[in-house]
């Protein structure tokens, strides 16, 4: 039961940390990939005590919340969030604990960020531009530099993982 509750507790807090970051990343454009980092590391810290169901329980409140105070209207700019960044770090869990391929889980990952690139320039910043020249070429452009933007991405993903282990670690239940 200790260990439920625990759950919960660093499920909640979690969320409450990546709802207001989110909210005032979507709110404010100078904020917005701050909220992101915070909100990613934020659904790091039930994993760090091997959590993966608090963390997405954090994934989707926080989702949720950031939407309920104020993200509506900008729901564009949560959904690298919603699509990604969010559900990164649980990948990456289910990657090193169940000991899966980590060549293929780095070309499905990658094309997964792939993936929301495209999603984004296309329902995000399509809209806003009209050069057909640019939207024919874009996809051929974004593929390579979002594979070699992402090589480096993922490798600190890891890195900030272990860092936030070691900080959860210290955190002791009586």
């Amino acid at each position: 039961m200790k260990r439920k509750s625990f759950e919960l507790a660093l499920s909640g807090i979690a969320s409450a940390i990546a709802a207001l970051f989110l909210t005032l990343g979507t709110l404010n454009s100078y904020l917005l990939m701050t909220g992101y980092l915070f909100g990613t590391f934020a659904v790091m810290l039930p994993l760090a005590r091997q959590f993966p169901w608090g963390s997405a329980m954090t994934y989707v409140a926080s989702s949720l919340l950031s939407l309920l105070f104020g993200s509506i209207g900008y729901f564009w700019r949560l959904l690298p969030f919603l699509v990604f960044f969010g559900l990164h770090p649980v990948f990456n869990y289910f990657q090193v604990k169940k000991r899966w391929n980590r060549v293929v889980c780095f070309i499905v990952k990658a094309v997964w960020f792939d993936v929301m690139l495209y999603l984004v320039w296309r329902f995000v910043f399509g809209m806003m531009t009209n050069f057909p020249v640019l939207d024919a070429y874009m996809p051929w452009i974004m593929f390579p530099v979002g594979i070699l933007l992402f090589y480096p991405y993922d490798y600190m993903m890891f890195r900030c993982q272990m860092s936030v282990d070691a900080l959860v670690s210290r955190i002791r239940r009586r």
